[in-house]
């Protein structure tokens, strides 16, 4: 008897081969470092109380814009509050923009870019033209467009930051659909009578995946950044607890006198986005068959 082999698709192979596993030590201690930022953050925005036990509204006449030191360790405001009890509970909002408006930007557009290269044909006209017309406005640009046209609320700030990241998801989830749907399993599940519904959930959908993972954790960073920039510019969530981005927009005017009060709330957007981008990249790698030598 001859001996049967099972063939599987790409996005179904092993990747447990070595060199292929989290590697943590050694070079990868950039990756380390950056999961302990991202978990410090969640951990900030889920229970801020655990990390600090100054209220981020407590104005004290008597601190007015100290320094970092022993009692405020980066310093206070121009209203004597901690610096970094803003910066903790900032966190909350800040983060909430950013899942929020990955979440619906990134459905929206991998349903629009996977019916596109699915269907194709007039579907995909259609879709391509729309996207287009959006990425000839600069995302940053259109997010602002909207926000100031909805105004200033958390729901409005998500729904602008969303629509602009629209156009990067579905131009390439289009592509990967495009790629999987005439690979060899896929032709052959449609030549054995496969309707199209089922190729698209068993196969298509699972094997384009990858890049909506990786784009997802990338985008994170992307929309603390247009969030923090719509707050910037007055644009973002009005509340008691400012996010980091209407931090920095509040102390801009002391930067000459008081410069810990935007330094470290942009420190913290920095760090956070770069360590995003570092997870995302290791994530990128390690799901990309082609790096078979990592």
């Amino acid at each position: 008897m001859k001996a049967e082999i099972e063939v599987k698709p790409l996005w179904m192979a092993d990747r447990r081969q070595p060199g292929r596993k989290w590697r943590l030590g050694g070079s990868h201690l950039f990756l380390y470092v950056s999961g302990l930022i991202i978990m410090f953050i969640i951990l900030c925005a889920i229970v801020p109380q655990w990390i600090t036990s100054l209220s981020p509204t407590k104005i004290d006449p008597s601190s007015l814009m100290q320094p970092p030191g022993r009692n405020h360790w980066l310093g206070t405001d121009y209203f004597g509050r901690d610096v970094f009890s803003l910066i903790v509970y900032g966190s909350r909002d800040s983060l909430l923009i950013a899942l929020a408006s990955v979440a619906v930007g990134g459905v929206a557009g991998t349903a629009l870019g996977t019916l596109s290269g699915y269907i194709g044909g007039w579907v995909d006209i259609l879709v391509m033209r729309f996207t287009e017309v959006l990425m000839t406005i600069p995302g940053i640009l259109l997010a602002l467009a909207i926000a100031a046209a909805t105004g200033p609320s958390l729901t409005n700030v998500v729904l602008a930051i969303a629509a602009s990241a629209i156009p990067r998801y579905a131009r390439i989830m289009r592509s990967q659909v495009l790629s999987v749907k005439n690979r060899p399993f896929v032709l052959a599940s449609r030549s054995i009578g496969s309707s199209n519904i089922h190729i698209f959930l068993k196969h298509v959908l699972p094997g384009s995946f990858t890049p909506f993972l990786v784009m997802s954790t990338i985008g994170i960073g992307t929309s603390i950044l247009a969030g923090a920039a719509l707050s910037f510019l007055g644009l973002g969530v009005v509340k008691e607890i400012p996010d980091w981005g209407a931090v920095l927009a509040q102390g801009r005017g002391y930067l000459t006198v008081a410069w810990w009060i935007c330094t470290f709330p942009g420190l913290a957007i920095a760090l956070f986005v770069l360590a995003i981008n570092i997870i995302g990249d290791h994530i990128r790698d390690i799901l990309d068959p082609r790096n078979s030598s990592r």
